[in-house]
This record gives C-alpha cells, sequence and structure tokens, in this order.
C-alpha cells in the first residue's frame, strides 16, 4: 500500500485545517454547536435524494464485484434508514453538553483553586465498514463533543459517504461551525498516511474484523480505540423460562443478522437441552437460519451440520448459529471467555444467583440477563447515536457515545501561590476543602 509524496502532503493540510477547525470547535457554546447539529439535520433532508441514488449507486456497484450477503445488508441505505439517522442527529442536539463539566472543584489553599473540567479530545479519524449512515452518527457526535473528525468509510460506500459528507459541510457552511472540521478520505492508499498523523489525530477508532483492527494498532501512535469482531454468546441455563428462551434467542439472531450484536453462537446446558433444543430449532429453521451444532447437540438434532473447532470463534454476520451442549454454567463462562470477543454476551435463566455469577465472570463490555444482545447499541442506550463500540478491556467500552469522546484538563487558579510555601520545615497545609 503507497502513497504518493504529494498526496501525503494533501493529506497532512488536510490534517492541519481540520485542527484548526477543531480548535475553534471546542469553545464555541453548547447552543452554537446545537444549531449546527440542526443545520446538518436539515442538510441531510434536502440531499435525501442524492444521497439514495449514490447509495444505490453503491449497491449495484458491490453487486456486480460479488460483495457478501452481510455486508451487502449493511450498505444498503433505504429512505427509512435515512430517516432514522437524520432521527438521530436531533437527538444527539437534545443530550447533555459533555465538554465544560466541572468534575472536580477543590480549594488547596485559600486562593489557590483546583478544577477539573471536560473537554474535547481534539481529532478524531474513525475507519468505519460499509455502513454509509455510520458517517452520519460519527459526525454528529463528533460536533457535539467539539471534535474535528476525519473520515474513511468502506470502499463499497464511498459514493454514499460522499454524498452524506457534502450534505453535512453544506448544513455546517449555514453555521458558525467551520465545515473544515469534518473532512472524508475516499481511498484505501490514505489509510496508512492517516494512521501516520499523530501531531494532528488525537484518536483512532476502527470498525472492522479483529485482523483489521491488529492492524491498525501495529502500524500507529496514536491512540486506538477498538471494535473488532462481534461473536456474541446466548446461555440457556438449566433454570431458564423455556419460552421466553426461544424468544429472545430469535430476536438476537434473526433480528438483525449482519449487526455486530447479533448473537453467534448459542450455548444450552445439558439438562434442558433435549427438550428445548427441538422446539428453538423449529423456530430458527423456520426463518431460514443454518444450525450447526456440537456432537452432543447433534444427538438430539441429527440433521444439521457438524460445528468445527473454527465455528466457536466466527463472526458470522449472517443466518447461521453454532450451538454447544454444556454441563455446567462455569463451563458456558469458560467458553464465552475463551472465544468471545468481548462484545455482548447474555444469560437466560430464573436463578438470580446464577445470573449474577454470569454477569461477574463474563468478561465482556455487555453482560445481559434475560434480554437479547440486540440491544447493545447506543440508541438503545439512550446515547443518541454511537461512533463505535469498544471491545477493549479499559473505558471507554461498549457503544461509544459523548462520554467516550472528551477528555479533561486540570485548572488551576492562584494569587502568587508558590510551592516552597508547602515544603520544609515550616510547611503550610494544605485545606483540600471540595467547593460546591
Amino acid at each position: 500500500m503507497t502513497i504518493s509524496a504529494e498526496n501525503s502532503l494533501n493529506l497532512v493540510a488536510v490534517a492541519k485545517k481540520t485542527r484548526q477547525a477543531a480548535l475553534k470547535l471546542a469553545v464555541l457554546s453548547t447552543e452554537v454547536r446545537n444549531k449546527a447539529i440542526e443545520a446538518i439535520a436539515q442538510a441531510l433532508e434536502s440531499a435525501k435524494d442524492e444521497i439514495l441514488q449514490a447509495n444505490v449507486a453503491d449497491c449495484e456497484k458491490a453487486t456486480t464485484d460479488g460483495i457478501a450477503k452481510p455486508l451487502y445488508k449493511r450498505l444498503q441505505l433505504d429512505e427509512y434508514k435515512l430517516r432514522d439517522a437524520i432521527a438521530g442527529v436531533r437527538d444527539v442536539g437534545k443530550l447533555s453538553d459533555p465538554v465544560g463539566e466541572v468534575q472536580i472543584h477543590r480549594e488547596l489553599d485559600q486562593g489557590l483553586i483546583l478544577k477539573r473540567v471536560t473537554c474535547p479530545l481534539g481529532v478524531l479519524g474513525v475507519i468505519f465498514e460499509a455502513r454509509p449512515e455510520a458517517a452520519i452518527q460519527i459526525v454528529t457526535l463528533a460536533i457535539k463533543s467539539g471534535n474535528g473528525v476525519i473520515l474513511k468509510g468502506g470502499k463499497e460506500a464511498t459514493r454514499s459517504c460522499e454524498a452524506i459528507v457534502k450534505a453535512i459541510k453544506q448544513g455546517l457552511s449555514q453555521s458558525v461551525v467551520n465545515p473544515d472540521a469534518v473532512q472524508l478520505l475516499t481511498t484505501r492508499e490514505e489509510i496508512l498516511e492517516l494512521l501516520k498523523l499523530d501531531k494532528y489525530v488525537d484518536l483512532i477508532i476502527p470498525r472492522g474484523s479483529n485482523s483489521f483492527v491488529r492492524f491498525v494498532q501495529e502500524n500507529t501512535r496514536i491512540p486506538v480505540l477498538g471494535h473488532a469482531d462481534g461473536i456474541c454468546h446466548l446461555y440457556i441455563d438449566k433454570a431458564a423460562d423455556l419460552e421466553k428462551a426461544i424468544a429472545i434467542t430469535v430476536d438476537a439472531k434473526t433480528g438483525y443478522p449482519a449487526a455486530c450484536n447479533a448473537i453467534e453462537t448459542l450455548l444450552v446446558h445439558g439438562l434442558i437441552a433435549a427438550k428445548f433444543l427441538p422446539k428453538v430449532a423449529e423456530s430458527l429453521q423456520k426463518l431460514n437460519v443454518e444450525l450447526r451444532g456440537d456432537e452432543r447437540t447433534r444427538e438430539i438434532l441429527p440433521n444439521i451440520a457438524a460445528a468445527i473447532e473454527e465455528d466457536w470463534e466466527t463472526e458470522y454476520s449472517d443466518l447461521i448459529l453454532s450451538i454447544k451442549v454444556v454441563d455446567s454454567l462455569e463451563d458456558a463462562i469458560a467458553h464465552i471467555n475463551n472465544y468471545g470477543s468481548k462484545h455482548t454476551d447474555a444469560i437466560i435463566t430464573e436463578d438470580a444467583e446464577a445470573a449474577q455469577t454470569f454477569l461477574a465472570l463474563v468478561n465482556s463490555a455487555g453482560v445481559y440477563h434475560n434480554c437479547s444482545t440486540r440491544f447493545a447499541d447506543g440508541f438503545r442506550y439512550g446515547f443518541g447515536a454511537e461512533v463505535g463500540i469498544s471491545t477493549q478491556q479499559m473505558p471507554p467500552r461498549g457503544p461509544v457515545g459523548l462520554e467516550g469522546l472528551v477528555t479533561y484538563k486540570y485548572q488551576m487558579i492562584g494569587n502568587g501561590h508558590v510551592v516552597a510555601t508547602y515544603t520544609g520545615a515550616n510547611a503550610k497545609a494544605f485545606t483540600f476543602k471540595d467547593l460546591v
């Protein structure tokens, strides 16, 4: 992957412009940023036909190129998806401002005041998959949190992203926010150059496969917030309500199988497997789900395919589900922690103690009891939208909304205070008094 020196310099210039625009954006008032967000929503509504036509062109090209079925579903942007995305823009505008929150307000001594105040990160570099509406969510969250953003969408969605960003910039041009705060890269070669721009970019958010996230981490000095595979599990405990378990299984697998929060593996306790598996298999197969099972599962469901080791570590993003029978809650937890991607995993049980054990010991960003993994979503969490889902151990974790796009700084105000006053034999004591 190479890029010419001229294009490299152009990308540096783009990053500089984004940085300069972000610095000005960071000090704008909540009201001004909210007005910019409304201007974005109106511009997207005005450009609806152009955006949808661009997406049709992307979909036709992708079909010719033999795009995988799950990726095609993510690429499609119909009138309803666009409408919901625009509604999401306005929802973000209604959220509390994450910038300028005073987290600590403390008197260290009389006239010496310390504050810890939230502030924008600066410039975000977001590399995302072929979901064009993700560009809308990401930009809106960036503007609300006072950050500039450089986007690189999937190659399949280039025309869609260009039409969306064009509309967004048009909207920003009607506001106080400089449109340079939002930039779009369109070639794969630009990714490596983006990863070198640690002088101008403060955080990289890659959304894609584990291998792609690792590639990004290994090729940049910029902090990386990783969203890799979504290998989500649903465990049906021996104390599960089976009708509840069937409904949740069907929802978690078939509602939107291409989503990263759809389940890929179903774990079933051995004591209820013979009763539960035929019922859930019937419900899933009516919806054209291909089932793959371990040896014990196939003793109960002999007509399904055999699951192999690779199945337990695969994100199908399709109507395929692997099933394994386990002997205990502990075995289910061990399987999830071994094969899972730390995204979202759920237990179905009426045993409160088993549920608490699962929630405590499964090492994932989202751990659920008696509900579908499909709730793992920034909008459904009330974040308005999400810039991505982080599967890393350190925060932010899970769906990343506004709170994950700000940091903080310490501000101190004194009146001629010097450290010497508080050191030595006659050192003065600090008051350390928290202020309202």
